[in-house]
């Protein structure tokens, strides 16, 4: 399980590193995407955060409930109770990623719904918010600031292999 915040590499890194290993990735964000059958950003607009919330909550259950493979969540999947509890059982990778390692890959001046109004202050705000609780889920921290995508899923791999798991 690969959670981290936006801009943290969990879609590359994932896809990387399920290559890697030989298994499927599933994306929870894209997951809510297929569903909705539009972008995130039009389901903040057009259904609201809740219905973004519940749609992911319900991608995420599943995923974890079914995982087989690598399973990437989103930033702020982290924030609903049940899947803190539901991620105990599993190997959970923090990718860490510093501010403007994420302010760059995020693109400030593109449209994500949490970012609104002062991109560059809600995306700190994020960070620093999210922060306690992604260290405290994580069973592995891989910095996808220090490593590229292509290191950061090798280092995931050889901790893996070294578990066990």
């Amino acid at each position: 399980m690969l959670i981290g915040s936006p801009g943290s590499g969990k879609s590359t890194v994932g896809r990387i590193l399920a290559e890697r290993l030989g298994v499927d990735l599933v994306d929870t964000d894209a997951e809510v995407e297929r569903r909705a059958g539009k972008p995130i950003g039009d389901i903040f607009v057009e259904d609201g955060e809740e219905t973004f919330r519940a749609m992911e909550r319900q991608a995420v259950a599943e995923a974890l409930a079914g995982a087989t493979g690598v399973v990437a969540l989103g930033g702020g999947a982290i924030l609903d109770e049940r899947t803190r509890a539901d991620l105990a059982g599993h190997r959970v990778v923090y990718l860490e990623v510093e501010f403007a390692d994420a302010a760059r890959r995020v693109g400030l001046d593109t449209a994500r719904p949490l970012l609104l109004g002062n991109p560059r202050a809600r995306l700190k705000a994020l960070l620093k918010e999210r922060l306690p609780i992604y260290e405290s889920l994580a069973t592995v921290t891989v910095s996808t600031s220090e490593y590229s995508p292509e290191e950061a899923a090798e280092r995931i791999a050889r901790e893996l292999r070294d578990s066990g798991d």
